[in-house]
């Protein structure tokens, strides 16, 4: 149910609650892109290159696996829950500066404060509790970021501007892998790279463009019981926004569970310092992710206004799925570096083309106008809560159930079921 009451018919909602029907322009695209780029470049910095290299040197819990497991999934528990409940704050917020902008800038803020602590951090304590204080801003500030979309860009429109805000997804890495392997050559001076980066990144999206403010007089009272209902949406009731979920669950716990131990199965597997002596695995690292980048670059913007014309977005979403499947049966069969370098071009297609369908498709299965962000908030707990699933399934296979071999096949397996079930939704052609 949602926290604000329903909008229903003949009432006529104000511009925060009306269904958009003006397209978006380059500027409004533009800068809600570079907000996003920011936004993945302080999660990726840290999950692909910081928080392992920083976890090798203060590890104290038998090996730096686990030790990398346990932050990476308590990181992701508060994840899921800073993400809807800030949402759902964000739905509510009536001030004149909108209901999405202040919590845009709440959040970074929070955000680089939170990298910036775990640039002073030496223990295993100090760098759990520092991302754990990081993810909680940068929640916050995804959950606006992401109902933007809904709230200023017609249907018609969504899959092509959800391929212009994907593409930072990808490119945040690229440019975080780079700024903390090459300008930044220790581990705390990458983390304040960063923290400084994210806040300075959403500036002129928050100060440029428009963000509608709710009339207070549609902001109900608040109760914490009302509130804390507020942020379950029954799958009965809605059975799209159900299936919507667990399709992207599946997709991206088949990721958590094939992109945790990268860096590790560069290094122990595939054998890249040993090919290349001199060569440090994040050299590999960060070759793979700039071939992935430039496939998803290539797709995700085509694969998005392809979705807005043909207006199938399932179809697109399970042939995405077939194909990022595809490269982690490579990476289970073939653990060699020319293998890797083509399961990375593979497996940028296929999710190019998902970041943008999925995302507008998503968009189009939302219970109500008034809980957008909430709503939203709640589909983003399945990005975050197969980073806390994902390390007790890929943890024990890396140990000792098969090692990498099994631990990718399970992804691939993943991976196919979530792009299936995809069908189950009826609203969405």
């Amino acid at each position: 149910m949602s926290t604000l009451p329903p909008v229903t018919p003949p009432y006529d909602p104000p511009l925060a609650l009306a269904e958009p029907v003006r397209r978006v322009g380059p500027r409004w695209v533009a800068f809600i892109s570079l907000a996003n780029l920011v936004l993945w470049m302080a999660y990726f910095g840290p999950l692909q290159v910081l928080l392992p290299r920083q976890i090798a040197l203060v590890t104290d819990l038998g090996g730096k696996e686990g030790a990398l497991a346990w932050v990476t999934g308590a990181g992701a528990a508060v994840a899921m829950v800073f993400n809807p409940v800030a949402g759902a704050l964000s739905d509510r917020t009536a001030g004149r500066f909108g209901r999405r902008h202040p919590w845009t800038l709440l959040g970074a803020v929070a955000g680089g404060l939170g990298l910036a602590f775990l640039a002073f951090q030496g223990s295993f304590a100090g760098v759990l509790i520092g991302w754990c204080l990081a993810q909680a801003g940068l929640n916050a500030m995804q959950a606006a970021l992401t109902a933007g979309v809904p709230d200023h860009v017609p249907v018609g429109q969504r899959g092509e501007v959800s391929g212009w805000i994907g593409v930072p997804q990808t490119l945040g890495v690229v440019l975080a892998v780079v700024l903390v392997t090459m300008v930044a050559t220790t581990t705390g001076a990458g983390y304040l790279l960063i923290a400084a980066l994210v806040p300075l990144g959403v500036l002129p999206f928050v100060l440029t463009t428009r963000d509608a403010p709710l009339p207070a007089r549609l902001r109900p009272p608040f109760s914490l019981r009302g509130f804390v209902g507020g942020l379950w949406v029954s799958p009965r009731a809605h059975p799209d926004f159900a299936w919507a979920w667990l399709t992207r669950f599946l997709m991206q716990l088949g990721n958590a569970v094939a992109l945790l131990y990268l860096l590790y199965f560069l290094t122990d597997a595939v054998g890249y310092e040993r090919l290349f002596p001199g060569s440090r695995a994040e050299d590999g690292l960060l070759v793979l992710i700039l071939i992935y980048t430039a496939a998803v670059v290539v797709t995700a913007v085509a694969g998005g206004v392809v979705s807005d014309r043909m207006g199938r977005r399932k179809m697109l979403v399970t042939v995405s799925g077939a194909i990022s499947a595809a490269p982690f049966v490579i990476m289970a069969f073939w653990p060699l570096w020319p293998m890797v370098v083509a399961a990375a071009v593979i497996m940028g297609v296929g999710f190019g083309i998902y970041l943008a369908v999925d995302n507008a498709l998503v968009t189009q299965v939302l219970p109500a106008a008034t809980g957008r962000a909430k709503d939203l908030g709640l589909i983003n707990i399945a990005n975050s809560g197969p980073q806390v699933l994902g390390p007790v399934i890929a943890g024990p296979i890396v140990s000792g159930l098969g090692g990498y071999p099994v631990l990718y096949l399970t992804a691939a397996a993943l991976t196919l079921l979530g792009a299936g079930l995809v069908w189950k939704i009826r609203a969405v052609p």
